[in-house]
This record gives C-alpha cells, structure tokens and sequence, in this order.
C-alpha cells in the first residue's frame, strides 16, 4: 500500500511540472533569437542556435510532409536546402489576433506567456492559436539555451503588443 502511494506520489509530482512556465534563460535565449530575426541579425540568430539539431528537426518535419504525400526522396531534404530554411527570414513575427508585422522584437516580459517547459532541459515557444503546438523547441546545453526544434514552413510567431 506505501509503495502504492509512493509510486502515486511521484507520478503526481511528475505531471504537474509539465506545462509549467519555462525556465528564464530559455526564455532570455527565445527573446535574444527573436530579437535577431527581426533584425535579420545572421550572427546573433546563429550563436542562439545548434544548427545540426535544427537542421535533423527540419528534415524530419520536411520528409513527415513528403511521405503523407505519397512522395518518399531518399535522404531527405538537402543540406543546402534545410540551412537556406533555417534562418531569420524564416522567423515571421506579427502582432497578434492579425498579420501586422511586428516593428520592434518582443521583449523577454512579452514572450513569457508562450514559454512552457516541456522537462526540465527543453522548453518551447508554444503557438498562441494553438497552444498544445511548439513553433520553437529549446534545450539546456553546456552554454546555455539553444534552439534545436522549428516549425519547418509558415513559421509566424504572433506576440501581444510591439
């Protein structure tokens, strides 16, 4: 009976941490990468990302879209075709509730909201019509918070205020 509860207990405490507010610095690292592709900062948008991951999320997402369509290229997507995907100009970043782009990138204040932990090492940029949906998946490295997932086409963040 104890080691029934004990069991329970964890399980418990296990779920309630998912979908809890992300971490700060995955938050400060979401913020700093946005703020790059509204400027179309290459440099700064590379140094918040760990481009071998983003590259195998992309291609995994490209060939799911490529099999549902009876279409199988072996291999998948190109090198060269999946870093010309991963980029600031990949990032659209609009006002929410409309398609007006945003003027200036959104504050770390103004992201929180959409961050949410997904474990305790990776956190993601949850989309606000679909909140059950990561558009932007970070995790916990050695130097901090890097991006290692994106939604592979029509990559549009809406964010509240500008």
């Amino acid at each position: 009976m104890i080691r029934r509860l004990l069991v329970i207990a964890f399980v418990s405490a296990g779920l309630a941490g998912c979908g809890d507010a992300a971490p700060r610095g995955a938050t400060e690292s979401a913020a700093r990468l946005l703020a790059a592709a509204a400027k179309g900062d290459r440099v700064a948008f590379e140094a918040e990302i760990d481009r071998p991951a983003v590259r195998d999320d992309v291609r995994r997402q490209m060939s799911e879209v490529a099999r549902s369509r009876v279409l199988d290229v072996e291999g998948g997507p190109s090198e060269f075709a999946l870093d010309r995907m991963i980029g600031p100009d990949a990032v659209h970043l609009v006002r929410a509730g409309s398609s007006q782009a945003l003027t200036t990138a959104p504050g770390v204040d103004q992201i929180a909201g959409q961050m949410k932990a997904i474990d305790g090492n990776r956190a993601c940029l949850a989309d606000a019509r679909a909140p059950d949906r990561c558009l932007l998946t970070f995790a916990r490295a050695k130097g901090g918070w890097r991006l290692v997932g994106m939604q592979a086409s029509d990559l549009r963040i809406e964010v509240s205020g500008d």
